[in-house]
């Protein structure tokens, strides 16, 4: 079946929750545990600037002792971005994400504009679906229906 990050989005919606770089990292993690997500992309002139996660919060402002509501985001984003096309298939970014070990993916047009976000669990969740419409196929098979 192969689905692609498309598939995907036109399943769970393409909806991205962001900030801007002078975001305080406060507000941030206010704006994740509002919309429930684990990252938000960063921002500016609507173009894809950074990335910041709860994992970049707990290593780079909790461990360290700032004080989150005088951080800027800008301070703590991941600004090399890894990145998918919505043509790709949830194999291929799989892939990309177990090497980069990175629990979020962007997914940008051709224009290099942002059409959405993808999670490790979104692409989990259509890879079981995947396999579940296969074992259901074969079990048709194998009963003859």
């Amino acid at each position: 079946m192969n689905s692609s990050i498309r598939d995907i989005l036109q399943s769970k919606g393409s909806d991205v929750v962001g900030v801007t770089p002078s975001t305080s990292v406060f507000d941030a993690l206010q704006k994740m545990a509002d919309a429930n997500v684990g990252a938000l992309l960063v921002m500016a002139n609507d173009e894809l600037v950074g990335i910041v996660s709860e994992r970049d919060y707990a290593r780079k402002v909790a461990l360290k002792g700032r004080a989150s509501p005088d951080t800027p985001v800008s301070a703590i984003m991941s600004t090399r971005v890894i990145w998918a096309r919505p043509d790709q298939t949830v194999e291929e970014c799989m892939g990309i994400m177990t090497r980069k070990t990175i629990r979020h993916l962007p997914v940008l047009d051709d224009d290099d504009k942002v059409v959405g976000i993808v999670s490790i669990g979104d692409l989990v969740k259509a890879i079981i679906g995947e396999q579940q419409f296969v074992i259901q196929q074969l079990e048709n098979y194998i009963h003859g229906h």
